[in-house]
């Protein structure tokens, strides 16, 4: 596996994520567009409890969530983000980060980034889920981001960034470890089909808006039928009836 952003069709991305605005590689732009793809894109592991595994190329991902009316996690979200920052000429990093929430030693399972604009450098994160950024945050000790109603402030621990969101680590990554696509490709595939997963265990889909995060466990779906339905109209998540009778069940496991 390579990067390959070249496969990208970015006019199309921009659509999906409706972005019309200025996109010389700044800070307002990535600002801009970060906002845009969280509100746009929603977060989801659907593929991942079907039992359909996740591909993480360029050409999927454009596939899935630029034109299949689908979301992703956060290797699907944020190499997606990556592979448009870097055609529109921003410099980045990708990372892989260990998820804390209350944890200390947990495997580099979570992919995130970092992005060179005005001459400082942004951890951007569209991938992360629950209650992950919104906004790109300076990474710099002690820097705070707020959008809406949440907020979230980076601290050092030792070698490591964490990221907090309110009183909660959300993760921890290092800047200086060189990450290539193939430590995405082993962290993807433990993440889609470890049985330790906590993706593999329970549905997880999400859609930010400027003030909510919409779950799939708040939805009142009693049937298939009504599941596709609330996914379609509240969340954003296009999938089938025959999908979501399989979904069913697990929704709130």
């Amino acid at each position: 596996m390579t990067w390959d952003i070249d496969k990208l069709d970015l006019e199309a991305y921009l659509a999906r994520i409706g972005h019309d605005g200025p996109l010389a590689p700044t800070y307002e732009t990535l600002r801009a567009l970060h906002l845009a793809h969280v509100r746009s894109i929603p977060f989801e592991n659907l593929d991942v409890v079907l039992g359909r595994g996740i591909a993480i190329d360029v050409g999927s991902l454009q596939d899935k969530l630029v034109t299949g009316g689908r979301g992703g996690y956060c290797h699907e979200q944020n190499l997606l983000f990556a592979a448009a920052l870097e055609r529109l000429g921003f410099v980045l990093t990708r990372h892989l980060a260990r998820i804390r929430l209350g944890r200390r030693h947990l495997p580099r399972s979570h992919a995130t980034l970092t992005v060179e604009a005005d001459g400082r450098t942004w951890l951007a994160d569209v991938g992360f889920g629950g209650e992950g950024l919104v906004v790109p945050i300076a990474c710099e000790d002690g820097a705070t981001a707020r959008s809406g109603p949440w907020e979230w402030r980076l601290g050092r621990d030792g070698d490591f960034w964490v990221l907090h969101a309110g009183p909660t680590e959300l993760y921890a990554f290092r800047p200086d470890e060189p990450h290539y696509p193939s430590d995405f490709e082993v962290a993807n595939f433990y993440v889609a089909n470890s049985p330790r997963s906590p993706f593999v265990r329970h549905v997880l889909a999400q859609r930010t808006t400027a003030d909510a995060r919409l779950r799939a466990e708040d939805l009142a779906a009693g049937t298939a039928a009504e599941l596709a339905e609330g996914l379609r109209e509240r969340l954003g998540i296009e999938i089938t009836e025959e999908d979501a009778r399989e979904l069913l069940p697990r929704l709130r496991d």
